[in-house]
């Protein structure tokens, strides 16, 4: 069978993936789908991958870096409204994978579900948040996980239950080709004092980090004990600069662009900082972004 055959109405060539990510770099994808339903993923899955080709997932772009002319192989963003469905039943909230974060949270406090309104300002999807158990002061998205239905490398569907589920610092065991959906069991609340605290923790946020904002991106995890942010500074990496890419002056683990900025203006950037907080502190910082 041709690699497309059937597939043509949901995988295009050569996609310009600059606006898919928030850096707004990036050459093009050599293949590029949005499938409308889970057999059309599962399809596309089993073609490339019995063709040898990489198939990678792309959410909404804002811990990627791509550096490449050329993404080989397959890119598939889970936008449409198959992968982005909301629903809530009794204390569930379930999610498409492909939602944004953000807009699973305002539901859950629409409609009273206390849990995920610290989350408030973490960028990115649904299944973002869960592949990297995104986190706030407060707890992680892994506490509220009940199931996730993933694909996997060979495009099955699978089921995941509470306690097939591992959630650490910045990782989880969905290692899977895709998580599909997830539901979240969360408590009951008033949704105006609900409201209030989501709206606080948002305000908290936007103070000390460049919250929702293109052009920029969150680089290291942060190692235990300590904060990424913090050894940046210790290091005198606060105000470095690379070309038209410098580090942000509200939080030093963010790097933002400007325009004419350049990938390699970043990857620069983060050597240079990772080479002085191992020289002057002694501590090896662990990159969080993607780079494709």
């Amino acid at each position: 069978m041709e690699l497309l055959q059937g597939l043509e109405h949901v995988v295009r060539r050569d996609e310009p993936l600059a606006r898919y990510s928030w850096f707004r770099l990036g050459g093009t994808a050599e293949y590029f789908a949005e499938p409308t339903n889970t057999d059309e993923l599962s399809e596309m899955v089993q073609r490339f991958r019995a063709a040898e080709l990489p198939v990678r997932i792309l959410g909404a772009g804002s811990n990627v870096l791509i550096s490449r002319p050329v993404v080989p192989g397959l890119v598939i963003h889970l936008a449409t409204p198959e992968f982005c469905r909301l629903d809530v039943t009794d204390q569930s909230l379930t999610a498409g994978a492909g939602a944004k974060l953000g807009h699973a949270i305002a539901t859950s406090v629409r409609e009273g579900l206390g849990g995920l309104e610290s989350l408030v300002g973490i960028p990115g999807t649904v299944g973002g948040a869960l592949r990297r158990n995104a986190a706030s002061h407060a707890g992680d998205i892994g506490q509220w996980t009940g199931q996730v239905t993933l694909m996997t490398r060979n495009g099955d569907i699978e089921q995941r239950g509470r306690d097939q589920l591992l959630f650490g610092y910045g990782r989880s065991n969905l290692d899977e080709m895709a998580i599909l959906e997830c539901r979240f069991d969360l408590e009951p609340g008033d949704p105006a004092e609900l409201t209030r605290s989501m709206q606080k923790n948002w305000i908290v946020k936007r103070a000390r980090q460049p919250v929702g904002d293109v052009g920029q991106g969150r680089i290291f995890g942060d190692p235990h004990g300590l904060t990424a942010s913090e050894l940046v500074e210790q290091a005198g990496m606060r105000n470095a600069e690379q070309g038209q890419t410098r580090v942000s002056e509200l939080d030093a683990n963010f790097i933002v662009t400007q325009p004419g900025a350049a990938a390699d203006d970043i990857l620069r950037l983060i050597e240079r900082i990772r080479d002085q907080v191992a020289t002057k502190l002694g501590v090896e910082l662990e990159l969080q972004l993607d780079v494709w």
